[in-house]
């Protein structure tokens, strides 16, 4: 059984020797290379690369979505090798928290009920306290009862962002999460993702295509081909920009 307690030394999430295969023989795929990447507590990564480079598959792979062809992953100190997939559910339910583009809010459910339901199904008792905080820090304590189909796009992703943070994760994954907002909704997204690394210390990894959604992160991390062919702290959205444009990294 997976335990609840998280393990607070050493990275939120790290991999070594990552390969993905898809296909057998002369229609095989390689979506990863063989990745080493190491993600710090309290950090904000965002992954970039042109269409197919592998960085979704990275990112489920990180989270416990998907198995390596070879390679190890470690959550919180734990190694996802050889775990089942009861177990790797558990571990995602207490230590990993998703911000998908596409929601997946429950429609029938108010934002306060989509953002507890995770921790209701595992059976976790609710922190009251960090509930009324979340729901401050995003702006959305006014439309807490409302259902999604109430709420504007941009709201409905505060509600995913609160959904991902309740549970206090490890590592909290975000897959283009302002994909489908507009610019000034993706600031707020952006800026609610900051102030959750620097005032709740939570580990994020945001894969996008968006230069000025990379720009908010510590760290760029650039995929071409399966590999980490650069990374860096701290860039601006322009110097993201001319970095993508380098041969390695166009498509």
């Amino acid at each position: 059984m997976v335990e609840a307690r998280r393990n607070n030394k050493g990275p939120a999430v790290y991999c070594r020797y990552l390969i993905k295969r898809y296909g057998e023989g002369d229609t095989v795929v390689e979506a990863l290379r063989g990745v080493a990447v190491s993600f710090e507590r309290g950090s904000f990564t965002a992954i970039m690369g042109p269409s197919g480079s592998g960085k979704s598959t990275l990112m489920h792979l990180l989270a416990g979505l998907d198995r390596p062809t070879s390679g190890t992953v470690w959550l919180d100190g734990s190694s996802l090798d050889g775990l089942d997939d009861t177990e790797l559910t558990r571990l995602r339910r207490t230590r990993v928290g998703f911000v998908f583009q596409s929601l997946n809010l429950i429609p029938v459910l108010t934002a306060e009920e989509n953002i507890v339901l995770p921790l209701r199904i595992a059976g976790e008792e609710i922190d009251q306290g960090w509930l009324e905080r979340l729901l401050a820090a995003v702006g959305i304590d006014d439309r807490r009862h409302h259902r999604p189909s109430e709420l504007s796009g941009g709201q409905q992703q505060r509600v995913a962002l609160a959904r991902a943070l309740m549970s206090r994760p490890s590592v909290v994954f975000a897959d283009e999460p302002t994909g489908n907002l507009d610019s000034q909704a993706t600031e707020v997204i952006l800026a609610m993702l900051r102030r959750a690394v620097d005032d709740f210390g939570q580990t994020i990894v945001m894969v996008t295509h968006d230069p000025l959604a990379a720009a908010h992160a510590d760290r760029v991390l650039f995929l071409h081909d399966g590999l980490v062919v650069r990374e860096a702290d701290r860039l601006s959205a322009a110097e993201i920009l001319d970095a993508m444009k380098a041969p390695q990294l166009l498509a």
